[in-house]
């Protein structure tokens, strides 16, 4: 597994990147759905909350992919 500049598999830090984006988006979410719902337009504000679950999702199957690399020992600055 290929290492990039962080000490850390490029498989392993991309998963974290898409981890964190995922999670940060989520988090930013949540005002898109209080606008949304305080412009009244509860169709769009349903769409956010599809998209905020989508972000989840994701984020939890990052977590499940990085758990499986750290219990075989394919994760962190000694890997590899």
């Amino acid at each position: 597994m290929a290492t990039g500049e962080t000490g850390f598999s490029d498989v392993a830090f991309d998963l974290i990147s898409v981890q964190y984006h995922a999670l940060k988006a989520g988090h930013d979410y949540g005002q898109y759905v209080r606008d949304a719902e305080n412009a009244g337009k509860k169709e769009i504000a349903e769409f956010f909350r599809t998209v905020m679950e989508e972000d989840s999702r994701r984020a939890a199957q990052c977590h499940q992919f990085l758990h499986e690399l750290s219990v075989a020992g394919e994760i962190g600055p000694a890997a590899g």
